[in-house]
């Protein structure tokens, strides 16, 4: 297949417009794990709306967009992550430090900061925080 220049928008086909992020899907091996993790520690809300699919999982709400958690091997780490946004970084870095979870510390990528952790199953989840630093 043989893709042309994008246009001015930026689209190589002027149909295919996403609107956004719906969801991202992650492998757990353990979901209850997984749950307490995310919504637990990090404030994500289980969402009700899953369908009743033969392997274990759950649908959970991060401000607007969805974290969908699937029962199955996790892939092995080689620095695929997802991020999620948060307003204060550093009380964010501080609080799950003080539940005895390892978190990088917060460096500047581009105009945000950003640490990373990772979730029981050892996906790595970035924490960042956009438009920290002023230029």
């Amino acid at each position: 297949m043989v893709f042309g220049p994008p246009n001015r928008s930026g689209a190589i086909i002027e149909a295919v417009q996403p609107d956004g992020l719906h969801h991202v899907s992650i492998n757990v091996d353990d979901v209850d794990a997984a749950l307490a993790f995310y919504v637990g520690v990090l404030g994500l809300k289980v969402r009700p709306d899953r369908p009743a699919f033969a392997f274990g999982g759950a649908w959970l709400d991060a401000g607007g967009q969805q974290v969908h958690l699937i029962e199955a091997e996790p892939p092995k780490d080689e620095g695929q992550h997802f991020a999620l946004a948060f307003s204060d970084l550093p009380a964010v870095v501080s609080e799950l430090r003080q539940q005895g979870l390892q978190v990088t510390d917060p460096v500047p990528s581009g105009t945000s900061i950003q640490s990373f952790v990772n979730d029981p199953a050892g996906n790595r989840v970035e924490l960042h925080q956009p438009g920290a630093i002023s230029r």
